[in-house]
C-alpha cells in the first residue's frame, strides 16, 4: 500500500511539473514585443522630429522611388503634406513594417533597420507631427 501512494505522488508530481511547465512556456505568447522590447539598444528616441529624423530616413530609403518628380504608384514621401496623406490613408505603417496585406517597403528590400522603424513608429505614435 505504501508503494501505491509513493507511485501515486510521484505520477502527480510529474502532473503538475508537465501542466507548470506547458502554462509558463505558453504565458508570453500574446505578449507584445514593443511592450516587452520597447527600443533596440542604443537606439535613442528622444528629441524624434520630422525634420531632422524622419525626412533624413525617408531621403535615404524611400525618396528615389517616391519623390515627386516620378512618384511610384502615385506615392510621395519627399514632402510632409503628401506623406501624411498617406499616413492618414493607413498605408504608411504597414508598407514600412512589412506587416500582412500591404505592399512591404522598400520594395523587394529588406525591411528598414530596427531603429530606424522604431523611430518613425514612436513618430507615428505621436500623431506625426509636422516638426
Amino acid at each position: 500500500m505504501e508503494h501505491q501512494t509513493i507511485k501515486l505522488r510521484n505520477f502527480l508530481m510529474l502532473m503538475i511539473g508537465f501542466v507548470l511547465f506547458a502554462w509558463g512556456s505558453s504565458s508570453c505568447y500574446y505578449d507584445k514585443e514593443e511592450e516587452l522590447y520597447p527600443n533596440p539598444p542604443n537606439c535613442d528616441t528622444t528629441n524624434i522630429t520630422y525634420s531632422e529624423t524622419i525626412a533624413p530616413v525617408l531621403q535615404n530609403n524611400c525618396n528615389m522611388c517616391h519623390g515627386s518628380a516620378s512618384p511610384s504608384a502615385g506615392i510621395i514621401t519627399d514632402n510632409y503634406t503628401d506623406l501624411k496623406n498617406i499616413i492618414d490613408a493607413g498605408s504608411f505603417r504597414g508598407a514600412i513594417n512589412h506587416l500582412s496585406g500591404y505592399s512591404p517597403m522598400p520594395k523587394d528590400e529588406n525591411k528598414l533597420p530596427e531603429c530606424d522603424l522604431t523611430k518613425i513608429n514612436y513618430w507615428l505614435n505621436n500623431g506625426a507631427p509636422n516638426n
